[in-house]
């Protein structure tokens, strides 16, 4: 059970349904999900938390489509957070993989073991870890990563201290087994 629930439509102030409006007209296929909607009680912390999405679009354009998502997932596995494991674990499943059998190249390895790695050691990279992607990115695409990785763990965060429940739509995409904050 979340500790606070998710805004219902029907509470949403003018201002808050417009940045809700607002999100779903900016990025199509998205849609108002129970972290959203908990958001929204705090326009701020709604819109905050919405440039993730800018982010991730730079992060796209540095690692690709793919890269970018399995990125993504290692950073929400490493950081413990049901949610948006299962996010990213639906992306991965609809592009024809599985989130437990990945072929990857040595140097997509190298990016999911930085992500994974920025979540569990709490920004503490060895330089083993950081050597590989300082070699392969510009500066200014690290910064990107990075800053890509906070917002990630940020996400995290927020869902896994308020227990955020995992939407409905994502429920085929829940792993077998591990803890998840699924609605009862």
């Amino acid at each position: 059970m979340p500790r606070i629930t998710p805004l219902p439509a029907t509470e949403a102030t003018p201002e808050v349904q417009d940045a809700f409006d607002a999100h779903v007209s900016d990025y199509p296929g998205s849609r108002i999900t129970n972290m959203k909607a908990t958001l929204g009680r705090s326009v701020l912390a709604f819109q905050v938390y919405m440039q993730w999405y800018p982010l991730y679009e730079e992060v796209k354009k540095i690692l690709g489509h793919r890269l970018a998502y399995l990125y993504a997932h290692a950073i929400s596995e490493g950081s413990n957070c049901p949610l948006c494991t299962t996010f990213f674990r639906r992306i991965i499943i609809d592009n024809g993989e599985q989130p437990e059998n990945l072929t990857l190249t040595a140097h997509e390895q190298a990016v999911v073991d930085f992500g994974s790695a920025i979540a569990q050691n709490k920004g503490d990279i060895s330089d083993e870890l950081y050597e590989p992607m300082g070699e392969h990115y510009s500066d200014a695409q690290l910064v990107i990563l990075v800053a890509f990785a906070g917002q990630m763990i940020a996400t995290n965060v927020f869902n896994n201290v308020l227990e955020v429940n995992i939407d409905e739509y994502l429920y085929p995409y829940l792993p077998l087994t591990g803890p998840i904050h699924a609605q009862s």
